[in-house]
């Protein structure tokens, strides 16, 4: 069989996949090749460059736990006046966003990769989604990082690309097009709806992505359940860290491989319907609950 890895995006809760892989890898789970959208196409082009392998994991997980916000999302006051005004593509410039796959991720163009990497991004004027799978993994990856109105587009091979996020930001439908029949999708924890608005115009359009990201990966999850074996690994719950706050990288990715281990321990991969996990709720703000109670009960196998 053909094993792929779908990584979603989902800005710095893309550190929730870091722990998702490491339980993966625990258990000897290795892709034969990677999709990923946004924060996944970051994580999925790293682990492609180097290999699933715990050394890689490690360097992962210390990557994302040095992160600030600042050398992601770039805020300067004047540049989001005139963005406003019309005189600015963005909000934030991509420098910092740049920098950071450029230094972590070294090799060439896509195809060198170790393992076969496939980046989602979407086409600004069609809204397609498009699939970059050769050339120089720098720009794609930028792209299908690049969240609209935050960061620019970018342009590859003449076309201008934004976050793959927008057309299909658990590209699972790209997996099984590239041939993969058994496919592992790893959510960045998009179920938890926010304890309270957001309060910054990033935040809000990371947010407005988010539940847009949610709708999708339930569409296609039911769309594709029956057709290819489909092991979808369950967000974390609860989770109100929002997606521009990289302070919980460490206890976000410890959690992810505690969590994701039980329930794979549990069988819980044989559940015919994710779907009911993957559902947006909300937690009462008096009582939230203390352990990550989204995973299923193993009496859920097979219902």
């Amino acid at each position: 069989m053909t094993t792929a890895f779908v990584l979603s995006g989902g800005g710095s809760l893309g550190a929730v996949q870091v722990g998702m892989l490491r339980a993966l890898a625990e258990r000897h789970v290795e892709p034969d090749l990677l999709v990923g959208a946004s924060a996944g196409a970051l994580n999925a082009a790293f682990v492609a460059g180097r290999g699933f392998t715990p050394e890689t994991l490690d360097e992962l997980t210390e990557i994302w736990c040095s992160l600030r916000r600042q050398d992601v999302f770039a805020f300067a006051p004047h540049r989001q006046l005139l963005a406003l005004a019309g005189a600015r593509p963005s909000l934030c410039a991509p420098d910092g966003l740049r920098r950071l796959i450029t230094r972590h991720v070294e090799y060439p163009r896509l195809e060198d990769a170790v393992l076969p990497v496939h980046v989602v991004a979407t086409d600004v004027l069609s809204g397609r989604e498009v699939v970059l799978s050769t050339g120089d993994p720098v720009p794609a990856v930028l792209a299908s990082a690049a969240i609209p109105g935050v960061f620019p587009t970018v342009t590859v091979d003449g076309r201008a690309l934004f976050d793959g996020g927008v057309a299909d930001n658990t590209p699972i439908s790209q997996a099984v097009a590239l041939g993969a029949d058994r496919i592992y999708v790893l959510p960045a924890g998009v179920a938890c709806a926010l304890p309270s608005p957001p309060r910054s115009a990033v935040a809000t359009a990371v947010q407005a992505l988010t539940l847009l990201i949610e709708q999708r990966l339930m569409l296609e999850v039911a769309a594709y359940q029956g057709e290819v074996e489909l092991i979808v690994l369950p967000p974390l719950c609860p989770l109100s860290v929002a997606s521009i706050d990289f302070r919980s990288a460490r206890s976000l990715i410890e959690r992810a491989e505690t969590a994701t281990s039980r329930w794979l321990e549990a069988g819980n991969h044989r559940l015919r319907h994710p779907e009911r996990f993957l559902a947006l709720h909300q937690h009462p703000r008096s009582a939230p609950p203390t352990q990550d109670a989204a995973l299923p009960l193993t009496a859920d196998l097979g219902r």
